[in-house]
């Protein structure tokens, strides 16, 4: 079955069959589709709705509800997702899962509605405190939105993580049609950890507090074990790089931008190909050295070279790396990237 939707409410038919317990929320433009969506959806499925009174309640009922067993999520934006990032660290310190959608705007401070990708570090490199990672997954299509969410729930109980779903308002707020989900995922195994009340679970504790230096420390390491097992989770895509003289790089709705750019190029007879992550977190650092090698690469964001300084990192081999970037709520134009990688490329205007 196809349905005509919005990208925020895809998360939400994702969130459905992924089989979401409760939504804990507060709206924020442009991510309130994904609440109001949620609203509608939740007590028709005979699960939870909850408002907060604001994103910090959000992320601590979201622990509550985690600590429980129960399938979990939040959407937000911008500023909402900086008052969600001790909850976040909150879960991860505790090894709980939960979904949590960025629906980016720009910034910083309240900035704008229009979509950026400025939330890029906040969300890879964890924005709360203490040694900890989410799990990032960046959609590029509708499609995507909805697909890419159940995934978020699959990785989360996987690993017992937090998962952010980071998107922008152009994905939230565009509509293309979407194939649903066949079925509801299963419901998975949460007595060896969870706290429910009863005979089963009585000696399961969570817990992010280790008093005793020592006992923190191993903890980290337990964690950091962890987060290497996550690599083999690690996704991507690429398209027409295996003869590519010039890699275009980018993630959600600027990766779009750059396979249209890509094909414009084929046909002024430049060799471009794309690789695009799917996961932020855990980085696809085998796959981007595997089509970058070699080759000139263009980043293509709308942030401030947040995702063009991780790609640096990632590369085994030091080789050319250029920024073509917009930022404030602009989008980059296919014209404009054609015209910088033909510079790049050596080709006289």
């Amino acid at each position: 079955m196809r349905k005509f939707v919005r990208g925020n409410e895809a998360v939400m038919i994702g969130a459905a069959y992924a089989g979401l317990d409760a939504y804990f929320g507060y709206p924020i433009t442009p991510a309130s589709e994904i609440a109001h969506t949620a609203s509608e959806y939740m007590p028709c499925l005979g699960k939870e709705f909850l408002q907060a009174e604001c994103e910090t309640g959000s992320a601590n009922m979201m622990f509550g509800a985690a600590s429980a067993g129960k399938k979990v999520m939040s959407a937000s934006s911008g500023p909402g997702m900086s008052l969600m990032q001790e909850g976040l660290s909150y879960m991860a310190g505790a090894q709980l899962p939960g979904v949590i959608v960025d629906i980016s705007r720009a910034g910083p401070g309240l900035g704008n509605i229009y979509p950026e990708q400025g939330d890029y570090n906040q969300a890879v490199k964890g924005g709360g405190h203490g040694n900890y990672k989410c799990i990032v997954l960046a959609p590029a299509s509708v499609q995507e939105m909805c697909d890419l969410t159940i995934l978020a729930f699959d990785l989360a109980f996987k690993y017992r993580n937090p998962a952010v779903v980071l998107a922008d308002a152009v994905l939230g707020q565009m509509m293309e049609s979407i194939t649903i989900p066949e079925k509801v995922s299963e419901i998975p195994e949460t007595d060896s950890w969870a706290v429910k009340g009863n005979k089963k679970t009585k000696d399961n504790l969570i817990c992010s507090i280790f008093l005793d230096a020592e006992r923190q420390e191993v903890h980290n390491f337990v964690l950091d074990k962890k987060y290497e097992l996550m690599k083999q989770d690690a996704r991507s895509e690429s398209y027409l790089t295996k003869d590519a003289d010039i890699i275009l790089t980018g993630y959600g709705t600027s990766a779009r931008i750059a396979r249209s750019a890509v094909d414009v190029l084929r046909e002024k007879g430049i060799k471009a190909g794309l690789f695009r992550p799917i996961t932020l977190s855990p980085f696809p650092t085998k796959d981007l050295n595997s089509a970058a090698k070699g080759k000139k690469i263009v980043v293509v964001e709308m942030s401030n070279g947040q995702y063009r300084d991780d790609v640096i990192l990632h590369l085994e081999n030091k080789q050319s790396v250029s920024l073509f970037n917009r930022m404030g709520g602009n989008l980059p134009k296919v014209a404009d990237l054609v015209k910088e990688v033909e510079k790049i490329a050596g080709v006289k205007a």
